[in-house]
């Protein structure tokens, strides 16, 4: 990131909505990046940020093993804004108190507030608020005054305006907080001074320049499966290098089907770029032989495509770098050093160690909906910059267990029934991803007077605006009635279909 942009760190101190928290930044036309409460002043520093904002997390400042972070991001040489926990802990450790509260707050509350200027300028002396907390600042710290208050004169907000340092009790993140993106920017532009400077071409602009400085006069090999992430990588690192930039699209026999033709059409004629498709199921089929864990599946696949485009570099002579279309949600879920790991992404926790290629991941710091937005200024056709997501590993994850050429048949064929019938409907735009999956179990049914005892398929449809969360598709009954009727008629060994109404959270939009 070049000096001279907005830049905001977000420290996570293990906050469900920390994620959020960034999303809800980058709207506000800020770029932000999340990094782990471990990180020292001295590192970010280098970066140049505008200001901090500290997460909020599930512990208590006085718990043992609660989170801290080095008190020199507090010196006041940049702002800081404290949510929850973080405010709690900005208390803590610049003199406050910090106490447990007699009752916990959870949900609405409703906001006084007794000092507007600068993070409440403007809005009504009264507001709706979202909490989730147990402990609350009793005393804030010398130079802090309490510029809002909830029911029982509880602090709700605190600043000191000298060393721009600030902390609300409350979550302005979430959308149960109306006017938290005001908060929100608030405190971006009025109290750190951003410009709002982040936008796609912008984007673009950077990475371009960052691009050409790594990569030289070397060769790069994209990894090309055809999804949204993939594309948009290799159209932007094409238009940084040209033709120093050899697309590879490998076919391991885990694709839906037609997607080889498809995207071998999409990329060779719509945009002119080197592509090599290299059809090799029985490498990848071979080695997931007797592999039902998910996490050795993901392991397996990413390991063996890596040694496919390791294997097609040295054909090419002098390639030094492997292109990924990683995104900020893979690489959250693959586990940071405050994140749980949620799945491990092939292309994240399935590098092996002793890659000869350099990674080349432009968009690792992006969301999906900000790969959209990439892909579009790019000049990237919209069937392709809205084209249905598709993990790496392909069906591997939506086939649980072991993995058999019947099962891949089973599920490509229902897989294409659903694609063709939301197509059909009119309902692509309005789902996020939807695919189907092929359950470990057999039920009764009957056919044709006979006793069956097949297998179901589950179907999953998501809306979503990033992918970190995600709730089910309300889709029409006669929609889904067309769907299951053609899905049990036409796919063998199939006598059932079940819809996935979970969100994400507790759930995640892959089954695997």
């Amino acid at each position: 990131m070049p000096p001279d942009r907005d830049l905001i760190f977000v420290i996570d101190f293990g906050a469900q909505y920390t994620q959020l928290i960034a999303r809800r930044i980058r709207e506000a036309r800020v770029y932000c990046e999340i990094v782990p409460c471990t990180r020292t002043w001295a590192e970010l520093r280098a970066h140049h940020p505008r200001g901090l904002v500290f997460s909020g997390g599930p512990a208590s400042v006085y718990a043992t093993g609660a989170p801290r972070c080095d008190p020199e991001l507090l010196s006041g040489e940049v702002p800081v804004l404290g949510i929850c926990y973080g405010m709690q802990l900005m208390a803590h450790l610049l003199g406050g108190q910090v106490g447990g509260g007699e009752r916990r707050e959870y949900g609405p509350a409703r906001l006084s507030v007794l000092r507007p200027e600068p993070l409440f300028s403007g809005l009504p002396q009264e507001i709706n608020v979202w909490m989730s907390h147990g402990d609350r600042v009793d005393n804030p710290p010398p130079g802090f005054e309490v510029t809002a208050v909830t029911s029982g004169k509880v602090t709700a907000a605190i600043g000191d305006p000298q060393r721009r340092l600030y902390g609300v009790q409350f979550h302005p993140e979430v959308q149960h907080t109306p006017q938290g993106r005001e908060i929100l920017a608030h405190f971006l532009y009025r109290v750190c001074g951003c410009k709002g400077d982040w936008t796609p071409a912008s984007f673009i602009e950077d990475q371009i320049a960052a691009i050409r400085e790594t990569v030289g006069h070397q060769r790069v090999v994209g990894a090309l499966s055809g999804g949204v992430d993939s594309s948009v990588a290799a159209a932007l690192v094409h238009r940084a290098v040209g033709d120093q930039l050899t697309c590879i699209f490998v076919d391991h026999g885990l694709l839906r089907k037609r997607e080889r033709q498809d995207v071998e059409t999409a990329f060779r004629e719509s945009l002119g770029m080197k592509i090599i498709t290299v059809v090799t199921p029985e490498r990848f089929l071979g080695k997931l032989k007797g592999v039902v864990d998910p996490e050795q599946k993901r392991r397996v696949i990413g390991n063996e495509f890596v040694r496919v485009f390791e294997d097609e570099a040295a054909k090419l002579g002098d390639a030094g770098f492997l292109l990924q279309g990683t995104l900020y949600p893979d690489v959250i879920e693959s586990g940071t050093g405050s994140a749980a790991v949620i799945k491990t992404h092939h292309n994240v926790g399935g590098i092996p160690a002793d890659m000869k290629l350099k990674l080349l991941e432009p968009l690792r710091w992006l969301f999906k909906d900000e790969v959209r937005q990439v892909g579009l200024e790019l000049g990237l056709p919209e069937e392709i910059v809205w084209r249905q997501p598709f993990p790496g590993p392909g069906l591997a994850v939506r086939i649980l267990g072991e993995i058999t050429e019947e099962k891949l048949s089973m599920v490509q064929e229902a897989d294409w029934i659903l694609r063709q019938e939301i197509k059909e409907a009119g309902q692509e735009r309005n789902i996020w991803q939807y695919f189907t999956v092929l359950l470990p179990v057999r039920s009764v049914g009957v056919m044709g007077d006979d006793r069956t005892y097949a297998q179901p398929i589950v179907i999953r449809a998501v809306t979503s605006e990033d992918a970190m969360t995600a709730d089910w598709a309300r889709l029409p009954y006669d929609l889904l009635g067309r769907i299951s009727s053609r899905i049990v008629n036409e796919v063998p060994g199939v006598n059932r279909v079940l819809y996935d109404i979970t969100s994400k959270p507790p759930a995640t939009i892959e089954w695997e």
